[in-house]
């Protein structure tokens, strides 16, 4: 294969990625996830680290079921963790990228263990957003990420005051 179309080979993929993700956004659920499993196979269980991360986070938000949801937001995370590791010539390229998910990723994993009842598995990635945020950029979607991990932690509060011994007030809401 010729060195331009190496280059271009990742940049058609995440393209196709985010058309699935439009679908997604414009409500088609079933059809994203259906197209978004057909890219997961295209990319393969062991493929590119970019592109299983980028797929299983997206899949994870098409899911019924909140331990399929689960499943797909650790192999999200499993993923990023491979982009960031040392590799002969270095990082991977997306490398960068994969920071910058890491508070989205343990955002989404604080919400599954949450929704399945494990409150201090919530807490713990819940606490992993918040000390990764500082990746996130000063931007809209860095601002929504940042405002999702205020909202999740007042709703776990709430739900299970005492993660850490005795009661306390639930979280004031400004």
């Amino acid at each position: 294969m010729a060195r331009g179309q190496e280059q271009s080979a990742p940049d058609a993929v995440l393209t196709r990625i985010g058309q699935v993700v439009m679908l997604h956004h414009a409500g088609d659920r079933e059809e994203a996830r259906d197209r978004l499993l057909g890219l997961w196979a295209e990319v393969g269980e062991h493929g590119d680290p970019l592109y299983r991360c980028t797929l299983a986070h997206y899949l994870a938000d098409t899911q019924d079921d909140p331990g399929d949801e689960l499943a797909w937001n650790l192999r999200a995370l499993a993923a990023a963790g491979e982009l960031a590791e040392d590799r002969p010539g270095g990082p991977h390229q997306g490398a960068s990228a994969a920071r910058a998910l890491y508070p989205s990723l343990h955002l989404d994993l604080a919400a599954d263990y949450l929704r399945l009842g494990r409150h201090d598995a919530a807490r713990g990635h819940l606490g992993q957003a918040r000390r990764t945020a500082a990746a996130l950029p000063g931007d809209r979607y860095g601002d929504r990420v940042r405002a999702a991990i205020d909202r999740l932690e007042a709703r776990l509060d709430d739900e299970d005051p005492t993660p850490d011994g005795p009661w306390r007030p639930p979280r004031q809401r400004p």
